[in-house]
């Protein structure tokens, strides 16, 4: 039903908290398998995603990706991003009656340091959903993750995400 796509490069640790959220959703059958796609990472990513039961790319093109994704949606998030309670069900129920992308909500817990709350968020601060069929009309070669989620009517989800920020800056 939903393959996740997630960019990364020397991203170990968000990429094990990441994975380790998704780990329900895959039990549920919601998430039915996860693409790690590198940027040439020197540290123990391809392992973190091994374990996980992932598949690891290093040399990859978005489309022949999305031709390999199993599910019918695609959810791309960046490494250390985590889904809060609730979001197996509400993307659930959102991939079988939608057929727009949509967003997370931000997480009430963490909000955006002060100062950075009127900078531009990041395109994938926020995760994206989206149908894999509007995905493969989209792609060019040479795209990756935050040019494709760069789409305008975008819906929002009741669930929350907590952005990969929150563990880079140690919160």
């Amino acid at each position: 039903m939903l393959t996740v796509l997630i960019e990364c490069r020397n991203n170990e640790p968000e990429l094990a908290y990441t994975l380790a959220v998704l780990v329900s959703g895959a039990v549920d059958g919601l998430v039915s398998d996860v693409i790690v796609l590198d940027h040439g990472s020197r540290d123990g990513s391809a392992r973190v995603a091994d374990a996980a039961g992932c598949r690891f790319v290093d040399k990859w093109d978005l489309g022949d990706v999305l031709r390999s994704a199993r599910g019918e949606w695609l959810m791309l998030l960046e490494p250390g991003a985590r889904p809060q309670a609730g979001w197996i069900e509400e993307v659930l129920e959102y991939a079988s009656l939608a057929k727009v992308p949509a967003r997370f909500s931000p997480s009430r817990s963490f909000p955006r340091p002060f100062l950075k709350r009127w900078q531009r968020k990041g395109t994938l601060e926020l995760g994206f959903l989206m149908p894999k069929r509007q995905a493969a009309a989209l792609v060019k070669p040479g795209m990756g993750l935050s040019a494709l989620a760069k789409v305008s009517s975008v819906r929002k989800l009741r669930s929350e995400l907590i952005p990969a920020w929150v563990i880079r800056e140690g919160r």
